[in-house]
């Protein structure tokens, strides 16, 4: 959108995005107190109540900075759009806590400060977490924590298979235990490929895993990472349920207890605890070992674009508040996320031996919008989640379907 005004680029962006919402308003909570003595602070976080530990620490970093925070938790789309909106009309919030790959739509509109701006400090922070928060070489928050995808497992029947989860360190491997668990008649492996980015989400870590760049969907490795999928289904290892599969659905079928392994993120670590079987966890594993890159998940505090830039340097205190050491244990427990900083990290593994699997994936992990994709993903993701179900379903070949995808991204 170069060329055009902040405004008219913000105008056209909320315009895109809020055609559906087109005839509505941010509520009557986002007007800023007359005596600038209330910061507004939006979250993805509805599930939180007002007397939650979440709200609590908001408050607590509040009074830290000497003033009230006013605190509303949207659903993720919806904030969004709200988002978009108020910076459209001059009305953004003071905090705003966004979906990671939300940060590269608002940072294009111009509705958020970068760090050099509002001078936050993420020089702690994990870089491959803090890539998904970056665009044009600028960085426009700082990562509240992760989450990413891994393999569950099912102990019960991988012993029963004579499977050694350990030893499952790359795709032969991984093909060998699916084998040995069809041979004692039981299911191999469950996960969501459904047409939606949960679908491109789980699928990213084979992709990423074969060596392929999603500036090229079509590449050798891609169409292997295809492949592997396709054959999945083909040798009844995996389901055909899977393309319709969302990641809960595919995890309801894992709880049954008669799959070996699901892919599935650290969301589940609860549900994990109320199977009635023994569980585990390893890396998804890379086309020729170690783990592959899976895709992050997670939010990014953030400090909206402000006409009052006075107000910069409260906000900036909030922040930091939030996003302090002892506080990312509090919350990043709070939401099951990994914490971006690695000696955080280190503390959540000791505290709880689980978490060691997941903190090593999300060290490896990379953020979908990052090799500078920015707002190019979302037409990405959505070319190679038509791709995956047109193999998976058995319309196109991995090949035939990838190449129409590489098509229809550069297109798009």
């Amino acid at each position: 959108m170069t060329g055009l005004s902040r405004r008219q680029r913000l105008a056209a962006v909320a315009v895109i995005a809020l055609a559906a919402a087109a005839g509505s308003a941010c509520s009557s909570s986002s007007d800023k107190s007359a005596d600038g003595g209330a910061y507004l602070v939006w979250d993805p976080y509805p599930q939180f109540a007002d007397d939650s530990e979440w709200v609590a620490l908001l408050k607590k970093c509040g009074t830290s900075a000497g003033v009230t925070v006013e605190r509303t938790g949207y659903d993720t789309t919806d904030l969004t759009n709200k988002a978009l909106l108020a910076a459209q009309q001059g009305n953004s919030p003071d905090v705003l806590i966004v979906d990671n790959p939300v940060i590269s739509t608002l940072a294009e509109a111009g509705a958020l400060t970068t760090t050099d701006d509002n001078k936050l400090d993420v020089s702690s922070m994990e870089k491959n977490l803090l890539g998904a928060g970056q665009s044009e070489g600028k960085t426009y928050g700082v990562p509240i924590g992760a989450n990413t995808l891994a393999l569950y497992y099912n102990k019960d029947v991988l012993t029963a298979a004579g499977v050694d989860p350990t030893a499952v360190k790359d795709w032969t491997s991984l093909n060998e235990a699916l084998g040995k668990v069809k041979a004692k008649g039981k299911k191999g492996i469950t996960f969501s490929a459904i047409g939606t980015e949960e679908g491109s989400f789980q699928f990213l870590p084979w992709f990423w895993g074969s060596g392929a760049q999603l500036t090229g969907l079509d590449s050798p490795q891609a169409v292997a990472a295809l492949t592997l999928w396709t054959d999945w289904l083909k040798q009844g290892h995996a389901p055909n349920s899977v393309i319709n599969n969302t990641q809960t659905t595919s995890w309801q079928e894992f709880a049954s207890g008669d799959y070996a392994f699901a892919e599935n993120g650290t969301w589940q670590l609860a549900n994990a605890e109320k199977l009635g079987f023994a569980y585990g966890t390893i890396a998804i594993p890379a086309s020729a070992g170690g783990p592959a890159p899976a895709p992050t998940g997670g939010e990014f505090v953030s400090i909206p674009v402000q006409k009052n830039t006075g107000r910069y340097d409260t906000s900036q205190k909030l922040v930091t508040c939030l996003t302090s050491a002892d506080n990312l244990l509090t919350t990043d427990t709070t939401l099951s996320y990994v914490a971006p900083v690695a000696a955080v990290q280190d503390r959540q593994a000791t505290a709880d031996p689980k978490l060691k699997v997941w903190v090593e994936a999300v060290r490896a992990a990379k953020g979908r919008t990052g090799d500078n994709l920015g707002t190019k993903y979302p037409k990405i993701s959505e070319s190679l989640w038509t791709a995956v179900q047109a193999a998976l379903s058995g319309g196109k070949s991995p090949q035939e379907a990838l190449t129409a995808a590489q098509a229809a991204a550069t297109n798009r």
